[in-house]
């Protein structure tokens, strides 16, 4: 019995291992954002990955720059869309992570500032700080697409930066 324990804890434990090794590939896969060109390592903080149906991916420097290219694939199907937690960096599924909108830090590629938050705990320490409220997937995603339109920014060349601050 003992036997099966450890050869379960040690299969566990080699797929969280894998899970958080591959969560920075992404970077190496698409170092630059592939909306605006950014460098996804200085903004590994706020990052997001895209997986489609097909197999192809896409990596961007924010939620921002993500809801530019799935509005440009609406064609496609997102099967796995990650978020990096601001905290950590680590990529965690946007559906399961605890969402900041506003506050004093500013946002990137954004005028309303959208972190995003492995823990409730971790968000509401980030709310503390810099002001803010939390809410979930859909109302973040919800804003910055809001954003998106009124800003026009719905091209299949958008590459700017203009009225962004683009610190991490």
């Amino acid at each position: 019995m003992k036997r099966y324990c450890v050869l379960g804890f040690i299969a566990v434990y080699l797929l969280l291992t894998a899970g958080a090794a591959s969560s920075q590939d992404d970077i190496k896969k698409h170092p630059a954002c592939k909306s605006c060109g950014m460098d996804r390592e200085k903004f590994a903080h706020s990052r997001m990955f895209i997986e489609y149906d097909d197999g192809a991916t896409e990596g961007t420097c924010s939620i921002h720059c993500a809801a530019i290219l799935m509005t440009q694939n609406k064609d496609r199907r997102v099967k796995s869309l990650m978020v990096a937690d601001y905290k950590t960096k680590r990529l965690i599924d946007s559906r399961a992570a605890t969402w900041v909108i506003g506050g004093v830090k500013t946002g990137i590629m954004t005028s309303t500032p959208i972190w995003a938050f492995a823990s409730e705990e971790d968000a509401r320490g980030f709310i503390m700080e810099n002001g803010g409220r939390l809410t979930l997937f859909d109302p973040a995603m919800a804003a910055t697409n809001k954003e998106v339109v009124e800003n026009k920014e719905i091209t299949h060349d958008h590459h700017g930066h203009a009225g962004h601050d683009m610190e991490p």
